[in-house]
């Protein structure tokens, strides 16, 4: 069984193009962090690259940004390529089956630094049309 389930923060915007029969094809990096252990309080992050095509590819260039956390599922897929010098390199993605957001727009907006949701004052609750 090949299948991957990882929660972590986008590290810049999904670059998105298309292929030359105009499916979507989106690339992002998804920063996980590691398990603490006691032996290691900072154990840091693994950067996981992921590919979504198709109706996958356009929602995250629609609604994905750089700093919000996700849950990806999906499945390892390996590959390589020999580089301009030569070089036999060797690639890892994660190739996007399901995707969501795993925090409410206050909390992404907070990570990703931004100031473009609304905060309410405290007491306005009573006058909101809705709860």
């Amino acid at each position: 069984m090949n299948k991957c389930i990882y929660m972590g923060r986008l590290t810049r915007d999904p670059e998105v193009r298309y292929s030359q029969d105009n499916k979507a094809i989106a690339r992002y990096t998804v920063a996980v962090d590691r398990v603490k252990t006691q032996n290691n309080d900072n154990p840091g992050a693994d950067f996981i690259s992921c590919v979504a095509f198709g109706k996958s590819a356009e929602f995250a260039e629609k609604y994905l940004k750089k700093g919000m956390k996700i849950l990806v599922e999906g499945h390892t897929q390996t590959g390589s390529y020999t580089n301009k010098d030569g070089q036999k390199v060797y690639t890892s993605d994660c190739i996007i089956e399901k995707q969501e957001f795993a925090e409410g727009k206050k909390d992404g907006a907070e990570a990703a630094g931004s100031d473009e949701f609304m905060n309410i004052p405290e007491g306005m609750d009573e006058e909101l049309p809705f709860n």
